[in-house]
């Protein structure tokens, strides 16, 4: 049974991508924080209800 993810709004306000600097978009279907930006789009998963802001494990659906 996969729990639905939990994130503070405060946290979501401030949030920004390590790469680029650009606003999240929250994906529950994926546990992921997407970003926004179009050049960009790295997808950081979140574990646990902790986001894993590490460019390593990023995943990359645009193969930039």
């Amino acid at each position: 049974m996969s729990e639905q993810m939990e994130l503070a709004p405060e946290f979501l306000e401030i949030a920004a991508c390590p790469a680029c600097h650009s606003q999240f978009a929250v994906d529950y279907d994926t546990s992921e924080l997407t970003c926004t930006n179009s050049l960009c789009g790295l997808a950081f998963p979140v574990r646990d209800n902790i986001p894993v802001l590490l460019i390593d494990e990023a995943r990359n659906p645009l193969g930039n």
